[in-house]
């Protein structure tokens, strides 16, 4: 068991946890952008980016992110970390949009009639009166989205061989199958996504928390 927490393996998981998280976090970054784009354009009067955005949605979500990273990695021939960046982003920005969209329908018409009777443009409406409001209703579901990013991340492995932490740990089960020590390899790679995902959950709910007291 001794052999299995050394430096080099610890070191070895670390590197995995790092293009993990890098992984996770461009994906989400860019998720929350494109599906925000999308939700403003399947709310809105244009009929031509209301039907493209609503095909893309309805489209990619019904569809498994498994099979994205597939189509993402072999037909467009892509290296497996820009590879599972892109099939990530696309899947989850089509979650995200939903998310969102619902979100922004919450908040009552009559804030965007009070921001166009003070002389605020509908960008200005958006931005400063219906987004920060909309925000503090779908924190949660986007927080439980980033999560779900974060765990799926180790699909990775076993369909582009990308070496993120549950591979880093697939690679050191070759070495290590004594009873104990795969358990104890598991027990490491399970408290660590444990660990993250707790962590970002904490901190939206705290969040959550203290906009419910501020808007009291």
């Amino acid at each position: 068991m001794k052999e299995l927490f050394t430096s080099t393996n610890l070191s070895f998981l670390l590197q995995g946890l790092w293009l993990t998280l890098y992984i996770s976090f461009i994906s989400i970054v860019l998720s929350t952008l494109i599906g925000t784009i999308l939700a403003v354009m399947r709310n809105g009067k244009n009929r031509v980016l209301k039907l493209l955005s609503s095909i893309y949605i309805e489209f990619v979500r019904n569809v498994p992110n498994l099979l994205w990273i597939f189509i993402i990695f072999l037909v467009f021939q892509m290296k497996s970390t820009p590879a599972g960046i892109t099939s990530f982003t696309v899947f989850t920005s089509a979650a995200l949009a939903e998310i969102i969209r619902g979100g922004l329908n919450a908040i009552d018409n009559g804030q965007t009639e009070a921001g166009l009777s003070q002389g605020f443009t509908n960008f200005q409406i958006f931005i400063y009166i219906v987004f920060p409001q909309a925000i503090r209703k779908m924190l949660p579901a986007i927080i439980s989205q980033f999560v779900t990013v974060i765990k799926d991340t180790s699909f990775l492995y076993s369909v582009i061989a990308l070496q993120e932490l549950f591979g880093k740990s697939q690679i050191l089960m070759g070495k290590y199958f004594e009873p104990d020590q795969v358990f104890a390899l598991y027990g490491i790679v399970a408290t660590t996504y444990f660990v993250i995902n707790f962590i970002i959950s904490s901190f939206s709910r705290r969040l959550a928390k203290r906009w419910e007291q501020a808007a009291e």
